[in-house]
C-alpha cells in the first residue's frame, strides 16, 4: 500500500476520542476509548494495523469539505457511473447541546453514502485491529444483518441500515449500488467487552443530530477579528482536541508522525501540556469563551496538585496522569517506515523551567474572570510555583523543544522563569500572606539582567537559543510575545531580522533552527505576531496569507511542513499549529492587547 500523505487526512471528533479519514475514503486511525488509548484502526502507522474503507470500487475525483463550524465531513465522490457523497462523524450524544458536547459521547462512528447521480458501486472494506494491530479480533454474524468483532477488552458492533453484512475471513467486505436520492448508513460502536453495551444509533439521525450539536456549540462563541472563517475553523479543530470530561486539550491526535520520514524523532502527542498553556488559554479566550479557559485552568490545577520540590512535569494525560512512561511498539512499521513508534511520552521526567512561567501567565491572564479573592488551592498554586522558579531558576534544563540531550541554559526557559515572576508579582495581591513579592521582584530582575548579558550575541547580532551559544533559534520570537522585551529594542529588532533572514523562507516557513529540515508552523505565527509588534502590519499580514497557503484542503496543520516538497510532516491535527493561527489574528486585529 502506498502510504497516503499526512494532508490527505480529515479530522472527526467526539471530544473524546478522534479519527482520521482519509480521501480514499479509508478511516486509518481511531482511539475509540479516548484520545491515548489504543487504537482499533491503526493503518496510519502499518498497513496491517486495521481500517474501514467505504468507496466506490471505480476511481474517483474527490471533492471535500466540513459543514460550516463542526468537524461532520462530506466527501463527494465524481466516478464515470455518477456521485456519492459519505459523509463521516463521531457521533454526539443525541440531545447535547453548547457545552454538552462530549460530555457523555457515545463512541460511535456514522457514514451515510447518499446517492447524488446515476448509480455507483460502493465497497465496504473493514478490518479492526485493536490494540495497535496486536489483536485480530473474532468477527460474529448475527440475525439482524450485524457483525461483532472481539478481541481483548474491545468489541465493535458494525450494522449497514438494510445491509446483511457478511464475514469474509479476518475482515466483513460489501459491495452495493447506491442510485440517485437513496441513503445507506453505517454506524459503528465501541464497547469495552466486560462494560456495558454499546450505543445504538440510527446513522441518519445520529448524522444530524451531530451538525446540530456541533452548530449549538459554535453558536455560543462569537469572534470578531480579522480572518474570521480561518479563526473560527482552528477553534473548531481546538475543541475537537479537547477531552471534553476534564477539558484538557490533547497536542494533537496521533502519535509518532515522523518530523522527517524515515527518521526517529516521532514522538506521542496525545496528552496536554502544560507548556502550551499560556498560548492555549489566550487562543481560548479569544476564539472560545471563558468557559473553555477555565475548565482547561481548573484540570491544571488538579493535575499538578501539592507543588514540592521535584519540578512540575511539562505534560499530564488527559485526566491528569503523571506517569507517563515511553514504550515502543516495534510491531509496527511506523509511518512511512519512520521507526520507533512511540505510545508514552518521557518528557514528563524532564526539567522544563518554562512550566511555571506558561500556568502563571495563564492565571494572570485570567485573574479578572476568576474573582477577586482566589480560592487555596489556587493561592497556593501559585505561590508554589513561583517559589519553585526563584529557587531553581539557574539551572539548566531541556528546553521547550524538549532535547534528549545534555541540559542547557536555555533563552526560552529563563525568559519564562522572568514571566512567572513578573506575573506572580502582579498578582501577589490576590494570594494571601504567604506571597513574597518584594523578593520574586528582585530575583525576576536578576533573571532579566542575566538574560540581557548571557542570551545576546554580539557577533551574530541576535538572542540565541542558549546561553553562550551560537545556534539561532527561533524561540526568542517569544521575548516580545511574552513582554520580556518591546519587538521595537534595538537588540530584538536585530533578533527578529536575523530569525526571519536565517531561519525564514521564501514559503513563508520558519524553521527552528539551522539544521531543522522543515518549517515548523507555530514559529511562522510566532514571525507574524512580532512583525505586528515591531509596527509592520502589512508585512505580518502578507506572510500569515503565506502561511494559511500551508494548510490541507480542510484548513488542518500538522506540526511542520517539509521545505522542499511542501507536505506535512508531524503529528496531526497539531494543536499549537491553529493556537498560533489564532493569536497571530488576534495580534493583527488587537496589536496592543495581550
Amino acid at each position: 500500500m502506498d502510504q497516503p500523505a499526512i494532508s490527505d487526512y480529515g479530522f472527526l471528533s467526539d471530544c473524546r476520542s478522534g479519527a482520521l479519514v482519509g480521501r480514499d475514503g479509508s478511516i486509518d486511525w481511531w482511539c475509540p476509548d479516548r484520545f491515548d488509548s489504543a487504537s482499533v484502526f491503526g493503518r496510519l502507522l502499518d498497513p496491517r494495523a486495521g481500517h474501514w474503507r467505504l468507496a466506490p470500487l471505480a476511481e474517483s475525483r474527490v471533492e471535500r469539505a466540513y459543514r460550516p463550524d463542526t468537524l461532520v465531513l462530506r466527501t463527494v465522490h465524481h466516478t464515470p457511473e455518477g456521485s456519492v457523497a459519505v459523509t463521516d462523524a463521531l457521533a454526539a450524544e443525541l440531545g447535547a447541546r453548547g457545552h454538552e458536547l462530549g460530555m457523555n459521547s457515545p463512541a460511535v462512528l456514522v457514514r451515510v453514502v447518499e446517492g447524488l447521480s446515476g448509480r455507483v458501486r460502493m465497497h465496504l472494506d473493514f478490518a479492526p485491529r485493536p490494540e495497535y494491530g496486536l489483536l485480530t479480533p473474532y468477527l460474529h454474524e448475527q440475525p439482524d444483518g450485524m457483525v461483532v468483532a472481539t478481541a481483548g477488552p474491545v468489541a465493535l458492533h458494525l450494522r449497514g441500515t438494510g445491509r446483511m453484512l457478511r464475514v469474509d475471513g479476518d475482515r466483513v467486505t460489501d459491495t452495493f449500488e447506491v442510485a440517485a436520492g437513496q441513503t445507506v448508513g453505517f454506524d459503528l460502536a465501541y464497547a469495552q467487552v466486560y462494560g456495558g453495551p454499546p450505543a445504538r444509533l440510527e446513522p441518519v439521525h445520529a448524522l444530524a443530530e451531530t451538525v446540530r450539536a456541533w452548530e449549538g456549540y459554535r453558536e455560543t462563541h462569537r469572534y470578531d477579528g480579522c480572518y474570521p472563517d480561518q479563526v473560527r475553523h482552528s477553534a473548531v479543530v481546538l475543541t475537537g482536541l479537547t477531552y471534553a470530561r476534564s477539558g484538557a486539550v490533547a497536542a494533537a491526535l496521533t502519535t509518532s508522525l515522523p518530523e522527517r520520514v524515515g527518521g526517529d524523532r516521532n514522538y506521542d502527542y496525545r496528552y496536554s501540556w502544560l507548556r502550551d498553556f499560556a498560548m492555549t488559554m489566550r487562543a481560548l479566550w479569544v476564539a472560545a469563551c471563558p468557559d473553555e479557559a477555565s475548565r482547561l485552568f481548573a484540570w491544571a490545577a488538579r493535575s499538578i496538585g501539592r507543588i514540592g520540590a521535584e519540578p512540575v512535569p511539562v505534560l499530564f494525560g488527559l485526566e491528569g496522569e503523571r506517569d507517563l512512561s515511553e514504550h515502543e511498539c516495534a510491531h509496527l512499521r511506523g509511518y512511512a517506515g519512520s521507526r520507533p513508534v512511540r505510545i508514552g511520552n518521557d518528557a514528563w521526567r524532564q526539567r522544563q523551567l518554562d512550566v511555571p512561567g506558561e500556568v502563571i501567565s495563564a492565571v494572570w491572564r485570567l485573574h479578572d474572570y476568576l474573582g477577586s479573592t482566589f480560592d487555596v488551592e489556587l493561592r497556593e498554586m501559585v505561590v508554589g510555583l513561583a517559589e519553585q522558579v526563584a529557587a531553581t531558576w539557574h539551572l539548566p534544563d531541556r528546553g521547550m523543544w524538549e532535547t534528549r540531550d545534555a541540559e542547557r541554559h536555555y533563552l526560552s526557559s529563563k525568559v519564562l522563569c522572568w514571566v512567572a515572576l513578573d506575573r506572580a508579582v502582579e498578582l501577589a495581591p490576590r494570594l494571601g500572606e504567604r506571597a513574597d513579592p518584594r523578593r520574586w521582584a528582585a530575583i525576576r530582575d536578576e533573571i532579566r539582567t542575566t538574560v540581557l548579558r548571557e542570551g545576546w550575541n554580539e557577533r551574530i547580532g541576535a538572542y540565541t537559543g542558549a546561553f553562550g551559544s551560537a545556534e539561532l533559534d527561533a524561540s526568542a520570537l517569544i521575548l516580545p510575545v511574552m513582554r520580556f522585551l518591546p519587538a521595537t529594542d534595538p537588540r530584538m529588532r536585530s533578533t527578529i531580522d536575523v530569525v526571519e533572514r536565517e531561519l525564514g523562507t521564501d514559503s513563508g516557513l520558519v524553521r527552528r533552527w539551522n539544521t531543522d529540515p522543515a518549517g515548523f508552523v507555530l514559529c511562522s505565527f510566532w514571525l507574524v505576531e512580532c512583525l505586528v509588534l515591531a509596527g509592520e502590519e502589512s508585512r505580518a499580514r502578507a506572510l500569515f496569507d503565506q502561511v494559511l497557503g500551508h494548510a490541507n484542503d480542510l484548513g488542518l496543520f500538522a506540526e511542520q511542513i517539509d521545505l522542499g516538497t511542501g507536505a506535512q510532516l508531524g503529528n496531526t491535527p497539531q494543536a499549537l499549529s491553529h493556537i498560533g493561527l489564532i493569536n497571530a489574528a488576534w495580534r493583527l486585529t488587537e496589536p496592543g492587547t495581550d
